[in-house]
């Protein structure tokens, strides 16, 4: 008999009210160990109010949160926050401590041993800093040390608003590649950022809030097809060539030729392969062929246009 496996987050049927006001309408997710899941929605969504439920630290109105098989509101949840690591959108620290004292702190509060502080800080690259106070530290710096103290006695479940807010794009790079070794360990990441750019092929799924409801949640391939955004296949040859494709392939597929040496093809994902090997076999020379899938910023415009156009009709 097969197993299941339990999720590390459940939400079902989650609403929160402040007053009139519906932050949350009926939204349920889940978040499987080892996971990475994009929490997606535009400023007032609803983001941050689910990640305070998921922390335990407001009630929902409606609705039954699991983290790591505890409910979160109940006593027994309490034992579970030492094993969550959490970044807030905005880092507030105790300016005239240093950093040092600072992790030794948190380790403190999280049961973690004061070794660990040592290897953050070499990993987060701020040990010439670790003794000065952070009212020295530049923004950038703050942020890393605010991802050290979630990494502080090895979470398994991570919440992360902003992760790379004032970083550069080398640091960023650098932070991705920590959380990257954190998911093979099967860390379970939530992060929610509105710089999709970054985080397109570093997440294994996305949930997408518009008003406090989802409208959107599965892989990036999976929301792709649900709303059929297409794709792109960028061909630069020769201009006889590019008139040849055009002649061959336009009574059956979208296409533009934007340079003389340019044919852009528009197509579904699940089209790509064949249309390219057709492409091969008509003997054709390419200086270069390139395929451009749609990206998270893209499918998070066509949800919000989609839900719009819903909720005008």
């Amino acid at each position: 008999m097969k197993m299941s496996i339990k999720p590390v987050v459940s939400a079902l049927g989650v609403s929160k009210n402040f007053g009139q006001v519906k932050a949350l309408q009926d939204v349920s997710l889940t978040l499987g160990k080892g996971e990475c899941l994009a929490l997606v929605g535009h400023n007032g969504a609803g983001k941050s109010t689910l990640i305070k439920i998921l922390l335990g630290l407001i009630p929902p109105t409606r609705g039954m949160v699991h983290v790591m098989g505890a409910d979160v509101q109940k006593r027994g949840f309490k034992k579970c926050r030492q094993h969550i690591g959490f970044l807030p959108e905005q880092i507030l620290f105790q300016k005239n401590m240093t950093g040092r004292e600072l992790l030794l702190f948190y380790a403190k509060l999280k049961g973690a041993p004061g070794s660990q502080v040592n290897d953050l800080f070499r990993k987060f690259e701020l040990e010439a800093a670790a003794d000065y106070r952070i009212s020295t530290y530049s923004k950038g710096m703050r942020q890393k040390l605010g991802l050290a103290q979630a990494l502080l006695g090895e979470p398994e479940f991570l919440i992360l608003d902003e992760p790379t807010s004032g970083l550069d794009p080398m640091a960023r790079q650098k932070i991705y590649h920590i959380l990257g070794e954190e998911k093979q360990k099967g860390t379970s990441i939530l992060i929610s950022s509105h710089v999709l750019t970054e985080i397109d092929d570093r997440v294994d799924r996305a949930v997408i809030l518009n008003s406090g409801r989802v409208v959107g949640d599965g892989t990036l391939t999976g929301l792709t097809q649900q709303l059929a955004i297409q794709s792109r296949i960028v061909i630069e040859a020769t201009p006889a060539a590019c008139e040849r494709i055009k002649t061959v392939f336009a009574h059956e597929l979208d296409i533009q030729q934007t340079t003389q040496r340019h044919v852009v093809i528009h197509c579904e994902q699940a089209r790509k392969v064949p249309i390219l090997n057709s492409i091969y076999a008509l003997g054709i020379q390419f200086s270069d062929i390139r395929i451009i899938d749609p990206t998270l910023e893209e499918i998070f415009g066509a949800y919000m246009h989609m839900d719009r156009g819903g909720a005008n009709g």
